[in-house]
């Protein structure tokens, strides 16, 4: 389960210390995986893997708040940026913020809407022995070094995107009557919780720094106190304070390299297309709707980014799945999200059982492996020694407007040592309409590695096609 929050007295307390473009074709990002807990063991890193894809599951699941929306204008049409691979499942990009501008790491989150990075020289990060991270030196940015650095007031409209529009009740007497329309109370401070660690601070307006364009007055959050999060995290979701809203992005797209979960330093692009114009469908990709949850009074739920999976095919078998997993029903629960903050996708477990079931009745002739289900967290396993080649069963999803993603195998099946094969989408032991809540599917980064996917926010499409990324 995440890590819970640090007590919200001593998160003030420690809060209260801070110290107060020419026109591209392209934003470009190289965007990379991101690191694990150190181990060289392959069964620990999986069993990590499956644990963290469903604490993550389970937090996107449950009926938080998230922040919501904005789009202002700019002279930029592309941006490009790098993406890279990270050992614990995750991908990063590198962006730079202040004046002058500060460079620091964050983790590509497409679940959530808030940009956050470590801040000033008191950061603190629990648990976060990570490879290579010292917990005492991980790279903060430092507000008083920059001319643009401003906390964040409880009368900006952009506070509200935070806390909805009765934010000033939350603020001493922002709300009094009589009460002077420049009050000076800051935006209260955040907190958020992921699947395996959480993060709280305040919030400022910084100028986002890309090489060839800057970006002012970003809303971005100065962390203070962390727990399992080195990195900071650059929401992609569907709120106003997502990066890609705050830039104007009318469509974003990446691909995603293979990666060993060894921190190879390997990247590919992540695209911000701000172009009103831009929305022609890119050759050969094949294109699905968005959809929105029907709780609108949910704004975790309106951060997603819904798609309209009709059918799970395992071998040209049409899975059994009931139609209230596929799509989400008045109470919002049920459908599939994409997310690139999980690593294996994940479902509820009436799919998760249909679907394994149909896989083991053509994996008949192999023996369960049991041990390294154990030791891994992930099942089925197979023990496949011994063989020189081994035909598993074809899966697919298929998607509302005609969109079929046919998965390679190496993106649902791993190598797990021993000579086993593994599984690579996950559930947990909830069962029944009364337990579950949320999304029923949650398509992860491990599933969507070598495909160009694309979000297409003018047109409202999410689009796809199998593409070598590295």
């Amino acid at each position: 389960m995440a890590s819970p929050p640090p007590p919200y007295p001593l998160i003030l307390s420690l809060l209260l210390l801070i110290s107060t473009a020419a026109v591209t074709t392209a934003i470009t990002i190289p965007i990379s995986p991101s690191s694990a807990p150190a181990s060289t063991d392959l069964h620990q890193i999986l069993a990590h893997l499956a644990s963290a894809s469903v604490s993550r599951a389970l937090r996107l699941k449950s009926t938080h708040n998230l922040p919501q929306d904005s789009s202002p204008v700019f002279a930029t049409s592309l941006v490009k940026t790098p993406l890279f691979p990270r050992s614990y499942g995750g991908y990063s990009i590198s962006l730079s913020f202040g004046t002058p501008p500060q460079s620091t790491s964050f983790v590509m989150d497409t679940g959530s809407s808030l940009v956050w990075f470590p801040c000033t020289s008191r950061y603190l990060c629990s648990r976060c022995n990570f490879p290579n991270v010292d917990p005492a030196a991980i790279p903060s940015f430092i507000p008083r070094n920059s001319s643009t650095a401003m906390l964040l007031g409880c009368k900006n409209p952009k506070c509200q995107w935070i806390y909805g529009p009765n934010v000033e009740s939350k603020c001493s007497g922002c709300d009094a009557p009589g009460s002077s329309p420049n009050c000076t109370q800051t935006c209260p401070p955040y907190m958020i919780q992921y699947g395996l660690g959480s993060t709280a601070g305040l919030l400022l307006t910084e100028t986002l720094d890309f090489p060839e364009k800057k970006v002012p007055d970003f809303l971005v959050g100065c962390s203070i106190l962390s727990a399992r999060q080195p990195e900071g995290i650059a929401g992609f979701g569907r709120g106003l304070d997502s990066l890609p809203s705050q830039v104007g992005a009318k469509k974003f797209s990446y691909c995603l390299v293979s990666h060993s979960f060894d921190d190879a330093p390997v990247s590919s692009d992540l695209v911000l297309d701000l172009d009103s114009g831009s929305g022609k469908k890119t050759a050969e990709v094949s294109y699905t709707p968005f959809r929105k949850n029907p709780v609108t009074s949910n704004s975790a739920l309106q951060t997603y980014y819904y798609v309209n999976l009709r059918q799970i095919v395992v071998e040209g078998k049409h899975v059994k799945v009931p139609s209230e997993y596929l799509e989400p029903g008045s109470d919002g629960n049920g459908g599939t999200i994409v997310d690139s903050g999980t690593t294996f996708t994940y479902m509820e477990r009436p799919v998760f059982e249909a679907v394994v079931k149909e896989i083991g009745k053509r994996m008949a002739n192999f023996t369960v492996a049991t041990e390294i289900q154990d030791l891994t967290g992930l099942r089925p396993c197979y023990n496949v020694s011994g063989q020189d080649t081994v035909s598993v069963p074809e899966l697919s999803f298929k998607f509302k407007g005609g969109a079929e993603m046919k998965l390679p195998v190496t993106n649902y099946f791993v190598l797990a040592g021993d000579g086993a094969i593994c599984f690579t989408i996950v559930s947990d032991n909830v069962v029944g309409t009364g337990l579950r809540g949320g999304p029923a599917i949650i398509l992860g980064n491990y599933q969507q590695r070598d495909y160009y996917i694309e979000y297409d926010l003018e047109k409202e499409r999410f689009g796809f096609k199998r593409q070598v990324c590295a």
